[in-house]
């Protein structure tokens, strides 16, 4: 494959490296109190939350295997962030008023309220098999293939071979050695710096990303001819350039991804310790929710940048490589080699943002993890009048195993030579486990008739129907996703009914915790089933024919941004009355229901348009 990297590229990529884990130990240095180090002593910032939290989501998974199931499946795959921005609204205002008003380190310790403690021990040994397994084996995986197919030469050894039959090998003890390099390096500065020095290399780390993925995607398109180029080849040939594919598609159904990945979208940003943690550091509840949209903003460019970019690869890889097979995840890496120019030091920033995308990603697991052994298991069963300085310690030695445990099986498990679309296996593999989580969740904090044995019997089931959902009939994920959890809300609702209530834990719902009431909370209730009504018949119309996706993009965005501003006016015409200065238009753009309602608006508008 030949070496593709001179001393610049090699400059570059160390600089930045040493750069980023500089600043963690120096940010993490005077981490002194449990709150310092689980929490950054819930001071951060609202660009820190949003780059955290963007960084923290976007590892070398999304990189490289975004890019790759562009390349394979098409621009369907967006609907992996268009849907986020609903998992984040959910979490911006829904979980979060709730969240942040009993000041809780872990999602857990709600639950432990809610419900009871075994709901906090059940959440945790969760959280943390998905944590350190589901998710931080891949995405050491996939960080040092994509290192090992970069770096080429011995690395990787390529079979000489004819059209479809050429394949690639990558060499054993070079993968080895970056997943030993990766779990060393990120571990280093997380276990000295708690989540303050992860919160700063994850902003560093997210411009590295978005810095490399802007890079690869302009040179990427300009290979074919931009943007308008590839829209030509893909409506003369494979109609790659759509959302929406058959019901019954092999990885990403239309009924699936807007019912069940959905339902996924609000697990993985509403419930979710690994996300919600750097929410919950946030020096104010503003500053949270301007994040967690700022957030959403930066994962509205992935469908271009990634993914769209997966897309054009696809008709450069026709022209280039003749009949050549490349697997999808090394699709991101085979790009670079083709259409990067060599000796300019920009392949040594693409490495250097793949890498900060899998730190990122790495860290955040860790320290996530270790708060919740820390906090749901040693401090409330081992040991509960634990000093702050044991709390640090038995988090650092929880990272340490954790890197340990997930290293051994990155090396000795996952093949680096696989040719499956890794992305989608990690989620299904988080689909069997989270269901119960969701309703447990949804129903705790938005249902006062919870009760705290429907809180145990809904996390266990949810595993378990999933599994015998899958033995049964084995349907596609995201359709299994959607049957357990309406199987689970039946028995939550039914157990509910049938176990004593308990009165006190019932005021742990929204409508009391967020200070809106059951009156608001119906409200806002009739206007969501309003909204989805309108969008399901502009849908229907524009599958018949009768109106154009691009009206209907304008028509529902419109009606979305409708929804922020009415709620925005009633607002400030309320201060009006109390005697408050009316609001100016300095105002409005410091409200964060004023940014959301552009964020949702976009997300909407992508999802017609690109019909």
């Amino acid at each position: 494959m030949g070496d593709i990297l001179t001393p610049l590229d090699f400059v570059l990529f160390f600089g930045t490296l040493i750069f980023a884990m500089a600043v963690g130990f120096i940010a993490g240095r005077k981490e002194e109190t449990a709150e310092d180090y689980f929490l950054a002593g819930r001071g951060t910032p609202w660009w820190g939350v949003a780059g955290s939290i963007f960084g923290s989501n976007v590892s070398a998974n999304h990189m490289v295997g975004m890019m790759g199931i562009g390349f394979s499946v098409g621009f369907a795959q967006s609907h992996f962030e268009l849907g986020a921005i609903a998992g984040l609204m959910m979490l911006c205002y829904g979980f979060l008023p709730v969240y942040r008003r009993l000041k809780v380190f872990t999602l857990s310790q709600y639950l432990a309220s809610r419900y009871g403690e075994s709901t906090r021990v059940i959440y945790a040994i969760i959280m943390i098999f998905i944590m350190a397994v589901v998710q931080m084996v891949p995405a050491l995986y996939i960080g040092a293939r994509s290192i090992c197919v970069l770096l080429g030469g011995d690395a990787v050894q390529e079979a000489v071979g004819t059209g479809a039959e050429t394949v690639f090998h990558v060499n054993m003890t070079y993968y080895w050695s970056f997943v030993i390099g990766l779990a060393v390096i990120s571990a280093s500065y997380t276990i000295f710096g708690g989540l303050k020095a992860v919160i700063w290399t994850d902003v560093i780390q997210s411009f590295l990303l978005l810095a490399a993925g802007l890079v690869v995607a302009y040179f990427t398109f300009d290979s074919i001819g931009g943007w308008a180029r590839m829209l030509e080849l893909d409506s003369a040939g494979p109609q790659k350039m759509h959302l929406y594919l058959p019901h019954d598609h092999a990885e990403l159904p239309w009924t699936g991804v807007l019912t069940g990945l959905m339902a996924l979208h609000c697990y993985y940003w509403g419930t979710n310790q690994f996300i919600v943690q750097r929410a919950l550091s946030a020096r104010s509840d503003r500053e949270a929710r301007l994040g967690i949209v700022a957030a959403g903003f930066l994962k509205l460019l992935i469908p271009f940048f990634a993914i769209g970019s997966g897309v054009a690869a696809y008709f450069l890889f026709q022209e280039r490589l003749g009949g050549r097979e490349v697997p999808p995840d090394t699709a991101f890496t085979e790009v670079v080699k083709l259409v990067i120019p060599l000796g300019t030091g920009i392949v040594g920033l693409i490495m250097a943002g793949v890498l900060g995308a899998i730190l990122s990603s790495i860290d955040s697991m860790m320290n996530s993890a270790a708060t919740i052994v820390t906090v749901d298991i040693y401090q409330r069963f081992i040991r509960p009048e634990a000093t702050d300085r044991e709390m640090i310690f038995v988090g650092r030695a929880s990272i340490a195993l954790f890197v340990v445990v997930a290293t051994l099986l990155a090396m000795f498990i996952i093949d680096p030579n696989s040719k499956e679309n890794f992305f989608l296996q990690i989620v299904n593999y988080q689909a069997y486990l989270v269901p119960g989580i969701i309703v447990a969740f949804f129903l705790g904090v938005f249902w006062r008739r919870s009760t705290p044995i429907a809180g145990i019997v809904t996390l266990l089931m949810g595993i378990l129907l999933s599994g015998c959902i899958d033995a049964i009939f084995s349907p596609h994920f995201f359709h299994r996703v959607v049957i357990v959890l309406a199987m689970c809300s039946a028995v939550h609702v039914v157990v509910s009914f049938l176990t004593p209530r308990d009165r006190e834990k019932e005021r742990l719902v929204w409508s009391e915790l967020a200070g809106e009431g059951e009156g608001h909370f119906r409200r806002l209730l009739a206007l969501f089933a309003i909204s989805l009504v309108l969008y399901a018949a502009l849908g229907t119309a524009m599958y018949f024919e009768i109106i154009s996706p691009v009206v209907c993009a304008f028509a529902g965005a419109a009606w979305t941004l409708g929804m922020f501003f009415v709620s925005l006016w009633r607002h400030f015409a309320n201060q009006v009355m109390e005697g408050d200065r009316p609001a100016s238009v300095g105002t409005w753009l410091k409200d964060d229901r004023f940014w959301a309602g552009w964020l949702c608006a976009c997300a909407i508008f992508m999802l017609y348009y690109f019909y």
